[in-house]
């Protein structure tokens, strides 16, 4: 690294935090943050402490966040696997932070038998459609994404390997709808930019609004703060009134796939770095659960009141616990799979990500239906 990063520990203990720092010979570190918290100022709150000084509330406070927030954000410096479990892997009795285990909870990776049919039947109306939205057998099947800068790196790439791939559909195009910066939290409003850049780019496609009927969105926030169910209850709310607006944009939207972030534990800053990238996951298995109990937030089908969301299903599951292999598909993350910043995927990487999405999407029972020939 050009220039070295204060190692931090700040660690509660007996409600005091001690700091380390670098030998002197070290050039001057720069400031660490984590959300909005500034460690080298918690650091200098410490110190006076510890000297006798009395803190303001105000300061005492500030000090108190930053134990919490180092606490929670566990992967400031880079490292090649974190030692959390793929969600895939975990088991109805496994635990983290009282969630457990599978895709769809109770140690299940595949929907449960009533959504799974719901899921078919959606999969059945999906057909090529004219720029009205009427059935046509020269219309097209339109799939999009949705989501921020890691999203647009790794579908891009999916598309371009996804178009000459002779198991695509001929009647299906893809459009990258993602875009650099505007994570969940940027889509939120229904008039937001993200949204008119977005039908600016199936327009350029050759297609309509009408002829969406897919769409991949993945979850993430930008410098996410607190534990799961602080940050993630936020992505929740967030992603939630994304899928409503999406529904509400593209009005044959079908059926949403959700994925959660890839390995955020390369990362030196809090963009979204370990454990919330991980946790991303959370959020997106809980909005599936929702809809599957029946939230009307949340409801695709018409005979049960006003339609405000597609049906959602778990895209590709596409975090794995560094260089420790999936042990269903092996799949690693090594460093050089991220660009320099650690949290966005180098070439390598999405090539990783894109290759994994090909083969959800052209083989997965609930995805090729419409995707491949």
């Amino acid at each position: 690294m050009s220039r070295m990063f204060v190692a931090l520990a700040l660690v509660a203990v007996s409600c005091s935090l001690a700091i380390a720092q670098e030998s002197a010979t070290q050039p001057k570190p720069v400031v660490q943050r984590a959300g909005e918290i500034d460690f080298n100022k918690a650091r200098t709150l410490l110190q006076k402490r510890q000297a006798g000084e009395k803190l303001t509330a105000e300061e005492t406070a500030y000090l108190e966040r930053a134990i919490a927030a180092r606490r929670d954000s566990r992967a400031i410096f880079s490292k090649d696997k974190v030692g959390f479990q793929p969600l895939t892997e975990m088991t109805a009795e496994d635990r983290y932070q009282d969630q457990d285990g599978g895709l769809y909870g109770g140690g299940k990776n595949t929907p449960p038998d009533e959504h799974r049919k719901a899921a078919e039947a959606a999969l059945a109306k999906i057909q090529p459609l004219d720029a009205v939205g009427k059935p046509a057998i020269d219309g097209r099947i339109v799939f999009v994404s949705i989501s921020m800068s890691n999203a647009t790196q790794e579908f891009s790439m999916f598309k371009k390997i996804a178009d000459r791939d002779q198991r695509k559909s001929p009647s299906l195009t893809i459009v990258d709808c993602a875009q650099g910066g505007q994570a969940m939290a940027e889509w939120v409003a229904a008039g937001a930019q993200p949204w008119t850049v977005a039908e600016g780019r199936i327009t350029n496609s050759g297609v309509t609004l009408d002829q969406v009927q897919v769409a991949w969105i993945k979850l993430a926030n930008k410098g996410p703060r607190g534990d799961l169910a602080e940050h993630g209850k936020k992505l929740e709310q967030d992603t939630l009134a994304v899928i409503q607006n999406a529904k509400a944009r593209f009005p044959n939207l079908r059926i949403a796939y959700l994925s959660s972030r890839i390995y955020g534990g390369y990362t030196n800053g809090a963009l979204n770095p370990e454990p919330y990238a991980y946790e991303s996951a959370f959020p997106a298995r809980w909005l599936i659960q929702r809809q599957i109990k029946g939230d009307a937030a949340l409801n695709y089908d018409a005979s049960r009141g006003e339609v405000k969301s597609p049906l959602l299903l778990w895209g590709p599951y596409m975090w794995a616990d560094g260089v420790t292999p999936r042990q269903a598909d092996k799949l690693v993350y090594t460093r050089e799979d991220l660009g320099p910043d650690g949290t966005h995927p180098s070439k390598a990487g999405q090539e990783k990500v894109a290759k994994l999405m090909l083969e959800f999407f052209a083989n997965d029972e609930l995805a090729k239906p419409w995707f491949a020939k």
